[in-house]
């Protein structure tokens, strides 16, 4: 379709459509008609225009600037009242970037009148990314409740229901978390051992009380230390491969394929390791108290002139059931939060292979700051008074 003129009297008809395609030959058939018309003044007639685009309208919206270039004066009359709401949203959108670039432009006039307008919208585009991002946390937050939930009711309920759940996948994760991981969580733990009762002893040899060393390596090993030490090294071990695993997945569409099933993905991929894990990290906090007990004893009989049977008297002593239990139930907690945030952040997988290794990232780092929370959250518990 395009786009009629007719000169009549001092009234210029427009009629047809006003599109992109259309305006370049109705404005040189208006310069053409300016130029031929002894008239300096010409009423331009819109109300018969059936259709009009983007270009139409800015193209209207510029006739008065065309016939001033040529030394006419013209009146441009309104469209129809079914295309008039689009033409105006159109001259308005166009008058704000033409202010826009003018105030980038560095323009002096009337810089001032549109001053609190940026301001404001200023105001207004740091108020949608502080929404965004709190209905994005928000998002995540009951995302994170729901996963840590429904995983909790299906390892309760797989004690009585074990339909859905793979044979052996349970010995096979807790061979992987315990038996694999025994070997680097006994070495550090008996280093932590030594270097704790060194550091002690640095400060109990002013005081002459250097036979309480013993005292604070066996508090401090199996109340902070031993499920502390434990749990951050299984988070990094098998919280990160738990993320990535179940990432790998997703961007495998494997979990989409296991609902299609009618296959609880949860069930049968991280419930096992849930049971792996509340099994496995108790039995290694346990070793770990071991090993860190015998790595201060062997360092303190070394460095502090303590006979063996002496630091051992005093550490046999010292321990209490009750510092035993509190780091078995630390470990408990530890195990269960470590594996919800590395299932809930392997859910959360976004992309390619890329966020693969942001949601291990993301898992590890989760797990360390929620088990320090944890422990704090039991020292107030256990030890305030």
């Amino acid at each position: 379709m395009t786009a009629r003129l007719e000169l009549s009297d001092d009234v210029l008809r427009v009629s047809g459509a006003l599109t992109v395609a259309s305006v370049a030959d109705a404005d040189a058939e208006l310069r053409r008609l300016l130029l031929t018309n002894p008239a300096s003044g010409l009423r331009i007639d819109l109300s018969t225009v059936d259709r009009i685009d983007t270009g139409g309208a800015v193209w209207v919206r510029r006739l008065p600037v065309v016939a001033a270039t040529l030394g006419r004066q013209i009146e441009v009359g309104h469209l129809p009242e079914s295309l008039l709401g689009f033409y105006e949203a159109v001259a308005k959108a166009s008058t704000e970037v033409v202010v826009e670039s003018e105030s980038e432009s560095g323009a002096k006039p009337g810089a001032e009148a549109h001053e609190p307008k940026q301001i404001e919208e200023t105001a207004e585009h740091l108020l949608d990314r502080v929404g965004d991002r709190a209905f994005r946390d928000v998002n995540a937050a009951l995302q994170f409740l729901y996963v840590m939930s429904d995983l909790t009711w299906a390892t309760f309920t797989s004690l009585f229901q074990q339909r859905g759940m793979r044979r052996g996948s349970f010995v096979e994760q807790a061979s992987i978390i315990g038996a694999q991981g025994l070997t680097i969580v006994t070495l550090v733990l008996f280093l932590v051992g030594g270097v704790s009762t060194l550091q002690a002893a640095a400060q109990l040899r002013q005081f002459g009380a250097n036979v309480l060393v013993a005292d604070l390596l066996a508090i401090g090993i199996t109340r902070e230390l031993g499920p502390l030490m434990t749990a951050i090294m299984i988070a990094g071990r098998s919280g990160s491969a738990f993320a990535a695993e179940i990432a790998t997945m997703k961007f495998t569409e494997e979990i989409d394929a296991l609902r299609t099933m009618a296959i609880d993905p949860l069930k049968l991929v991280a419930v096992p390791k849930m049971w792996a894990m509340l099994l496995s990290v108790p039995l290694l906090t346990i070793m770990a108290d071991f090993v860190g007990l015998l790595g201060g004893t062997v360092t303190g009989v070394l460095s502090l002139d303590i006979s063996p049977a002496t630091f051992f008297n005093r550490v046999t002593n010292a321990l209490l059931l009750k510092d035993i239990i509190t780091g078995l139930i630390k470990s408990l907690s530890f195990a269960w939060v470590i594996t919800i945030i590395s299932v809930f952040r392997g859910l959360q997988f976004r992309g390619g292979a890329a966020g693969v290794g942001n949601a291990t990232t993301s898992a590890v780092v989760s797990s360390i700051f929620a088990i320090i929370v944890l422990d704090l959250t039991w020292g107030l518990i256990f030890y305030l008074r």
